[in-house]
């Protein structure tokens, strides 16, 4: 009996729907990524470029050794110097120039985790030192009120980002004392912690503050998880609960400043997420990164048994997905305030769709996850990563993107205010850099998303050529994945206990897979009976040299758009597997709006060596180039002509690393 299974995506999309409301399965923990060594394939490709090129590139960046005149310098390692005493001059850089620091730490100690480095090491522990000097006797760090406002501590959390850079700073603490052992960086942000915990909470004599920009909630979840201090959870709690309140804290601190609320220049309180208790907002709103942060620990929260946290989560999660969420995984539609705006408004030309936003949409489902299996997270999170996240960052690793739009013409958005925001070429750096060292820490931690597990259940959410060890009932189980995916769908799973043992191993079913095989030890699994939230489910005892096949079909597909989504209204987009599929000028000619896609139109896979450093597969179809008349007129009663052309379509995330150029994802169809 041939049991492959025929899979349709509104039919998963129901499943995935439904177990959000009831998950059959256990919560769970991911694996850390000092846990799964990634061994070839698409993300060895991506951490090499991390390790080799770009956090070397990004630490002369920091340390403005760069000698690149055309990009903004950084002054962020200079600005510590400054606020140690060790060096003369002024603050240079944004408000949160700390965190730069920090993300870039948080980088190195994952690559410490995958491939040790005395010299990288040795020359992170020298920022450690220097962070440390800068540090106040009561715990305080942060360069900017050292040198600019010292007077100005905590008096516009609205705005100065003192907590969100603490939250960073921490962040990188931990993973570097889970990379090296060094309590130095993690001690040091204690301290801060318990600065923080001295001026802000419940407590009559404390602040009733929060973040403008959050951030330290979900690192002081992850303090929590190594220090079981309920102090440091309970301030992680605290923020989150007070978040919102009234009366409201930000006008509270505004009066103390003299301020009235003329003075929120073109912000109100829904920019950070502030316009209601957390438990009460049901769409996202306001500053996509902060949002995407703010729902990532509340999803932490959730997972402490927190019923109508989850159900908050819920709701957002349904709020983005379905109705702010780009195809491409981007979030954030708008330039002012980086935001979201309504419901199905998704501009691809205008679309602001920060990386750290993307970034954010994978922290935040990587939680959901931890909160509830449901493949619908795992499908995001891989969106996301493939395509909004690594879309950020040149093939070289030396150039970025801080905003990734689906659409650009670049005569048009070098010439219009509102295409301001639109770079037409990848930039060397910014002067609010968050982007770059953001993409290197999430790439670089890539190990952290593939699995999770508890007591009973091992769970693969990404698939990659990949090792890693687990225990069930004291029985050590080795797991190497072996495969080229995203470009082929070929999965091998060896899984090697040191004796037979029970648990149940579950495979991410992606809900763009219309094709899908799987065998046990060459032995063809009946799908629909073990199919579950987006899983296929192997509850049997495993002994050693097992294997399991998963086999995907990687057929490319049109992706449709709601109607609603007027900026896509008669459009379609190309997916290969997880991959979104872009059309370059490059390889189209200019005006790319002229092109249709005829009906039923076929499409062919090419592997090309061509256009890229690495082969990658292309896709070729044929389309109607509409011309118009010559007779200079720009319109006419008489219909286009049409004549047929082949396109090729190219990964999005590899858009404008071969120079200036149209770009589209929407193509016009023939209906």
């Amino acid at each position: 009996m041939n049991t492959t299974f025929q899979i349709r995506e509104e039919v998963c999309r129901r499943q995935h729907q439904s177990s959000l409301r009831q998950s059959t399965m256990g919560t769970m923990k991911s694996l850390s990524a000092a846990d799964v060594k990634i061994t070839d394939g698409f993300w060895r490709q991506q951490m090499d470029l991390m390790e080799d090129v770009v956090i070397p590139f990004q630490e002369d960046k920091l340390h403005d050794r760069d000698e690149d005149s055309t990009s903004e310098p950084s002054g962020a390692i200079r600005n510590f110097r400054i606020a140690a005493g060790l060096e003369a001059g002024e603050y240079h850089g944004m408000v949160f120039q700390d965190s730069d620091v920090a993300k870039w730490l948080e980088a190195v100690a994952y690559s410490l985790m995958d491939r040790p480095d005395d010299q990288l090491q040795s020359r992170a522990d020298e920022v450690i030192d220097l962070i440390g000097q800068a540090q106040h006797p009561d715990g305080y760090l942060n360069t900017y009120f050292t040198i600019k406002e010292p007077n100005k501590r905590w008096t516009n959390l609205r705005r100065d980002h003192e907590l969100y850079c603490a939250g960073h700073m921490l962040e990188a603490a931990v993973a570097y004392y889970e990379a090296t052992g060094r309590r130095k960086l993690l001690d040091i942000m204690i301290r801060m912690v318990d600065h923080i915990d001295q001026m802000f909470g419940p407590e009559e004599h404390k602040r009733k503050g929060y973040p403008g920009h959050e951030e330290i909630e979900l690192a002081l979840f992850r303090l929590y998880n190594i220090t079981n201090d309920p102090k440091h959870f309970g301030l992680a709690k605290y923020f989150l609960d007070q978040r919102g309140q009234e009366p409201h804290y930000y006008e509270i601190e505004a009066a103390e400043r003299g301020e009235t609320q003329s003075d929120y220049v073109g912000v109100n309180h829904s920019y950070s997420q502030a316009h209601l208790p957390v438990r009460q907002q049901n769409t996202a709103e306001g500053h996509s990164v902060r949002a995407m942060y703010l729902f990532s620990a509340m999803a932490d929260l959730a997972a402490h048994d927190d019923a109508k946290m989850a159900a908050a989560c819920r709701t957002l999660w349904d709020n983005v997905v379905n109705r702010r969420m780009y195809v491409t995984g981007g979030v954030g539609s708008i330039a002012h305030g980086e935001a979201f705006t309504v419901d199905y408004d998704l501009p691809s030309d205008l679309a602001y769709t920060e990386t750290c936003a993307a970034i954010g949409l994978a922290f935040w489902a990587r939680r959901m996850l931890n909160l509830e299996l449901n493949g619908e997270y795992a499908d995001v999170m891989e969106r996301a990563l493939y395509n909004g996240v690594i879309s950020g960052i040149s093939q070289d690793g030396r150039k970025f993107f801080y905003v990734n739009p689906l659409a650009v013409w670049p005569d048009a958005a070098e010439h219009r205010h509102d295409h301001r925001h639109v770079k037409t070429e990848r930039q060397g750096w910014f002067g609010c850099a968050c982007c770059p060292p953001n993409l290197a820490r999430a790439v670089a931690s890539i190990g952290h998303y593939m699995y999770a597990s508890n007591d009973e259940q091992l769970a693969i959410h990404l698939y990659g050529s990949s090792k890693t060890q687990v225990e069930f009932a004291g029985t050590p189980v080795a797991v190497t994945q072996t495969t080229q995916y995203p470009w082929d769908g070929s999965i091998t799973i060896a899984i090697d206990p040191t004796q037979a043992v029970q648990f149940q191993l579950l495979l991410r079913c992606p809900g763009w897979a219309q094709q899908v095989k799987l065998l046990v030890n060459g032995e063809e699994q009946e799908l629909q009976t073990i199919l579950q939230s987006g899983y296929l489910v192997l509850e049997r005892t495993w002994a050693p040299g097992d294997q399991v096949q998963l086999m995907l079909g990687m057929e490319p597909h049109w992706i449709y758009a709601d109607p609603q989504i007027r900026a896509a209204s008669g459009r379609v987009a190309l997916q290969r597997g997880p991959i979104v599929y872009c059309l370059e000028e490059v390889d189209n000619g200019s005006n790319l709006d002229a092109l249709v896609v005829p009906a039923g139109v076929e499409c062919s896979v090419q592997t090309d060596n061509q256009r890229f450093p690495m082969p990658i597969p292309i896709i070729q179809f044929n389309v109607l180039r509409e011309q118009w008349p010559t007779d200079g007129s720009p319109y006419s009663s008489q219909a286009p002509q049409t004549v047929i052309e082949e396109a090729t379509a190219v990964p999005y995330f590899l858009w404008n690393n071969r120079g200036r150029g149209e770009l589209t994802v929407w193509l016009r169809q023939q209906r």
